[in-house]
């Protein structure tokens, strides 16, 4: 039976790789459905929590995106970048990495990546350079953002543990980020030159190779005011969380928990903003950011208990099973996180389905954090939106797709920063905590 159960758990998560977006949600709940109903396990344990944190904050930053706030964002993006558009490589992934960290989603790539085509294009710079390494930033950016979910769902876990949200933010930050940096230096080593590149020589040559205006778009009144606002929510979530730490402990048994906080700070944003920058609420339910957000709402649903239900029903077998080889090779979760995140294609949902069953079989604390980023490995299979935005938005045919699939620029500078981050992970681990 455990076979057969498994077995469903697997073609469950194929059909939802296969269907993409918020096909995976689906599947999963098909799962749970088989799993019990059809094989009588008992339903697991539903992340409520995170995902009412997701749809509060999906709520404010949509309000945001209608105020214009996001665009505000692209247009000082776009100015640091043709400020110093030499260093594109590096810039563009500081760039995409901080809207990530700040908005706790990585479709925010989206409005920039024409920009640092652009850009490279102009100075001559191989685009496929800085464009990959952007889009790998946005991805491991997730795993840093405060209000991400991924990172909501984690720090849940490891509060039983002992770890509290602003160690876990501690740890990730600088470990991200300076794996990013140092997956810009490999990229910028990437392919030939422009001028060299004869995909791109015969580009021009057609006249397929196009100058792309400036974004000088006139933004709404209340942009700059949705930025602050949300911004100054961001600030009071990490401060409160701070404050009722076991670490801190400046409020001693506090009235609002976290993860309610969360919910009520960012909820309190989407009405400030409403109410300061007048806009129409039912243009939030069109935004982008926002039915991506309800997408994720899905997925971490269907993914997440479906994966509950199977550990949860053979904890006993699985702990058998692994015999200690996690608990003792604790680095090998960071391998597991990789493989299973290319299948997911959601940080969130990777997060919600293996993590649970990391710490059961024993996997400390200090290497599930390390090994966090490698959950944002979207970039393997080039079927992601980000990614093959960037290849659409490159004209110049650097940014382009190999015949073997995995042979395109993405590969390489995101795994570096992987790895690079799962080190130093591990090393601010074992100092922080």
């Amino acid at each position: 039976m455990v076979s057969i159960e498994l077995l469903v758990v697997l073609v469950a998560i194929f059909i939802g790789a296969r269907i993409g977006g918020i096909g995976i949600g689906f599947a999963g709940g098909f799962g749970v459905l088989v799993l019990t109903l059809g094989l009588g396990m008992t339903p697991g344990t539903i992340p409520i929590d995170v995902i009412l944190i997701i749809m509060s904050v999906i709520a404010a930053i949509a309000a945001m995106q209608v105020a214009g706030g996001l665009q505000f964002l692209v247009n000082i993006a776009e100015r640091v970048l043709r400020k110093n558009p030499k260093q594109v490589t590096f810039l563009a992934p500081i760039v995409t990495y901080t809207m990530t960290l700040f908005a706790g989603t990585g479709h925010t790539a989206f409005s920039t990546l024409p920009v640092i085509a652009e850009v490279a294009k102009e100075q001559g710079i191989r685009p496929s350079r800085p464009l990959s390494i952007a889009v790998v930033a946005s991805q491991i950016a997730i795993t840093a953002s405060p209000i991400s979910a991924a990172v909501v769902l984690m720090s849940g876990m490891l509060e039983s543990k002992g770890v509290g949200y602003i160690s876990l933010l501690m740890i990730c930050i600088p470990a991200t980020f300076i794996a990013c940096m140092i997956g810009a230096f490999v990229a910028q080593f990437m392919g030939k030159e422009l001028q060299d590149d004869p995909v791109y020589q015969d580009r021009l040559a057609h006249g397929l190779v196009s100058k792309r205006d400036s974004t000088n778009t006139e933004l709404p009144a209340g942009a700059k005011r949705s930025v602050i606002v949300f911004l100054v929510a961001i600030v009071a979530v990490v401060f409160y969380a701070t404050a009722i730490s076991d670490a801190v402990g400046l409020i001693d048994n506090p009235t609002l928990p976290r993860n309610e906080a969360i919910m009520v700070f960012m909820l309190t944003a989407a009405t400030a903003i409403t109410l300061f920058c007048k806009i129409d609420t039912a243009e939030v339910l069109n935004a982008a950011t926002f039915k991506s957000g309800m997408s994720a709402c899905i997925c971490v649903l269907g993914v997440a208990w479906l994966g509950d239900t199977f550990v949860a029903g053979h904890l006993e077998e699985i702990k058998a099973l692994s015999g200690g080889l996690l608990e003792e090779h604790s680095w090998m979760l960071a391998i597991i996180l990789f493989l299973a995140s290319m299948l997911l294609y959601s940080q969130a949902a990777t997060t919600a389905a293996l993590m649970p069953s990391a710490f059961m079989l024993g996997v400390s604390p200090e290497a599930a954090i390390a090994s966090f980023a490698a959950v944002s490995a979207l970039f393997v299979l080039p079927t992601y939106p980000t990614l093959l935005a960037a290849v659409e938005m490159d004209d110049t045919g650097s940014t382009r797709i190999g015949h073997w699939v995995f042979n395109h620029p993405f590969v390489i500078p995101g795994v570096v920063s992987i790895v690079s981050s799962v080190i130093i992970g591990f090393v601010l681990a074992e100092m922080i905590l």
